[in-house]
């Protein structure tokens, strides 16, 4: 079932649970997407569609960070409950062994020697690690083992 069935499957289920917050976290997912769509003039695909979402992820963690620095408590919770609520949606997460594992082939397949190529491995990585890793945590990753 492609991505955007099942969110759209999702509210409908939200919308009879009358469960308000995972509800608006949905819609505002479906409003992203939409925005995304019109702004690069493409058809929603799932690849699509993780990406945005990966990137509201990216923004609640950081507004959460920002609520606890202020000590608003309430609102971290809420950022958090809406994390929680979009991760539903996104591939599981790739585990460390994994990454090393697809980074050192990314590494090989693409030739890299140097630090120079590391736009090469990143190009091979970026597709198949979309959504499921931290892309900046992978880069440093990266990083090191062309150093190395």
């Amino acid at each position: 079932m492609s991505l955007l069935i099942q969110l759209k499957d999702e509210m409908k289920n939200a919308m009879r649970a009358k469960d308000k917050l995972r509800l608006g976290v949905i819609r505002m997912a479906l409003s992203a997407v939409k925005q995304a769509e019109i702004d690069n003039n493409t058809e929603a695909t799932d690849e699509n569609i993780i990406a945005v979402l990966t990137k509201m992820v990216k923004q609640r963690k950081e507004s959460i960070a920002m609520y606890t620095e202020g000590g608003r408590d309430e609102l971290a919770a809420k950022e958090a409950a809406e994390v929680t609520a979009l991760e539903d949606f996104l591939p599981q997460p790739l585990s460390e062994a994994e990454i090393k594992e697809l980074i050192a082939k990314a590494i090989t397949d693409s030739g890299a020697a140097s630090m120079a190529d590391m736009g090469k491995v990143m190009a091979v990585l970026k597709p198949l690690m979309q959504g499921k890793a931290d892309m900046g945590a992978v880069s440093g990753q990266v990083r090191a083992a062309l150093n190395s």
